[in-house]
């Protein structure tokens, strides 16, 4: 089975901490396997195995205190 990756921008991010908060958020999103996000670039990337679930990870995102769009 293949992995997709999903890109989205991020608004609000500044620092490494805003970083972390996203990252730990968005891994806890069923399926993903793997995150990686820069508050620098403010992309936000999600690698899952079945199809990223763009919607619970916006909602991820937004419970982390952030804004997020499809990239």
């Amino acid at each position: 089975m293949s992995t997709t990756t999903t890109q989205f921008q991020v608004t609000g991010m500044t620092c490494g901490h805003c970083e972390m908060s996203v990252r730990e958020e968005v891994s806890e999103v069923s399926g993903v396997q793997a995150v990686e996000v820069s508050h620098e670039t403010g992309l936000l990337s999600v690698s899952a195995e079945q199809g990223v679930d763009e919607a619970a990870v916006l909602a991820a995102v937004s419970e982390a205190g952030y804004s997020a769009v499809p990239a």
